[in-house]
């Protein structure tokens, strides 16, 4: 398992904007991941360890987009009909054995090989439908052009043609790029073991009796869910009391098995926030102030060279965090291209005021507005603990930091849950 530099999340500790530190950060972390070789059935997902290179042309020869006769394209009348005797016939996988001489047609159906010539070669087809068949001839009407319903070797990859970039996320296209390229195996990036871990003597297992002061863990299940989503092999740690020598025991556990460490809650300065003290204890723990609401402070750190993140207590703050913050940094970890969250405009329904110079998220829920397009309605109560929040809405609006007022009817951004891993 590779390892961190002591300082890669060094900070101090100004209010920094949420694009700054993305790009900061990401020029300090490299791939830590170990590189495995797959079959591709099992690549759905994964992340390309090494530039994809195509071993063959695709498609390899030039052949039949549709059922219809390869002719010379020279031999063709461009005023009347041209009348060709069919010598043969070619379909997928079974291509026609001699050259085809001029003067002729062969009868090709969808994806057979082009045939040969005698120097040049057969470079068009005329679909059936536009042909009639005439005992063993066949007459084609005038007008078609020439390389008609061919399709060229190599118009889609040409052999030697880099077709992936190291990085890429794999998924179904992707594979089938991959295997039409000539590949059977795949060297790909084990997925990131991160292990989730829930602190804090209030905290207690759903289901298990909550005793006066407690509350169920919410965000365990929550990051769970996103790190799976993100492609992460996730361990699931539990809750730990919040006791400094316990969990600095803990972590550097977790840091032996495993490539980062994620918890929620507790890393504040208050009395009984032992995370900090515990990280410390093991290697070091700094401070992210970003410019955002929900969920200013994150924590970023290293227990024994491990990445460490701690993220805010209240539930809407973990998520936001994660999806617009820790998750691009564990896709680089993982040695993945960060692609970002897909969003489209929309239209605001209702008025907001923000600070400026920072960046805010708000939930809303999408009602069509009669003109083709889309009217976002913010939730009645907006606090960064309100899980129905979630539950009850459709996705978020990003409010940039230049922004200090919305207005109804102005243009926003929206980013749906979907594509923010939900």
């Amino acid at each position: 398992m590779a390892q961190l530099s002591d300082d890669c999340f060094a900070h101090g500790g100004a209010l920094m904007r949420l694009d700054a530190a993305l790009a900061e950060l990401s020029q300090r972390l490299v791939p830590i991941a170990a590189i495995e070789t797959l079959p591709l059935a099992h690549c759905h997902g994964r992340i390309l360890a090494e530039p994809l290179v195509a071993k063959v042309a695709v498609p390899p020869r030039d052949n039949s987009a549709v059922d219809g006769y390869a002719v010379y394209h020279d031999d063709l009348s461009r005023d009347g009909e041209t009348r060709l005797p069919v010598i043969g016939r070619a379909a997928a996988g079974h291509p026609y054995p001699a050259p085809q001489p001029h003067g002729t047609a062969v009868r090709v159906l969808t994806g057979a090989v082009m045939p040969r010539g005698e120097g040049d070669h057969p470079d068009t087809v005329m679909m059936q439908e536009d042909c009639v068949l005439d005992g063993d001839s066949v007459i084609v009407k005038p007008g078609i052009k020439r390389g008609a319903n061919r399709r060229l070797a190599g118009e889609d990859v040409q052999a030697g043609e880099a077709v992936l970039p190291a990085g890429r996320i794999l998924t179904g296209p992707e594979l089938a790029l991959a295997a039409a390229s000539g590949y059977a195996m795949l060297a790909i990036r084990r997925p990131l073991r991160v292990a989730l871990i829930s602190t804090g003597d209030e905290v207690h297992e759903p289901g298990s009796t909550l005793p006066d002061g407690g509350i169920y863990d919410a965000n365990r299940p929550l990051l769970a869910a996103l790190l799976t989503a993100a492609g992460c092999a996730v361990s699931d740690l539990g809750i730990q009391p919040d006791r400094r020598d316990h969990l600095a025991q803990v972590f550097a556990d977790a840091a032996r098995g495993h490539d980062a460490v994620i918890t929620s809650g507790g890393v504040s300065t208050g009395d009984e926030d032992h995370v900090k003290a515990a990280i410390e204890m093991q290697g070091r723990l700094d401070f992210w102030r970003l410019a955002i609401k929900p969920g200013r402070p994150v924590a970023l750190g290293l227990v024994n060279g491990v990445p460490f993140f701690g993220l805010p207590g209240n539930p809407v703050a973990a998520l936001l965090t994660f999806c617009f913050f820790a998750r691009p940094l564990l896709q680089r970890l993982n040695g993945a291209l960060p692609v970002p969250p897909r969003s489209f405009p929309v239209t605001a329904g209702f008025a907001y005021k923000k600070k400026s110079d920072r960046r805010e998220w708000v939930r809303v829920s999408l009602q069509e507005d009669g003109k083709g397009g889309w009217r976002a309605e913010k939730y009645a109560v907006d606090g960064a603990g309100v899980i129905t929040s979630l539950t009850r809405t459709d996705g978020v609006l990003e409010l940039p930091e230049d922004l200090l007022r919305l207005e109804p009817g102005e243009g926003v951004q929206f980013y749906p849950y979907e594509s923010l891993g939900l």
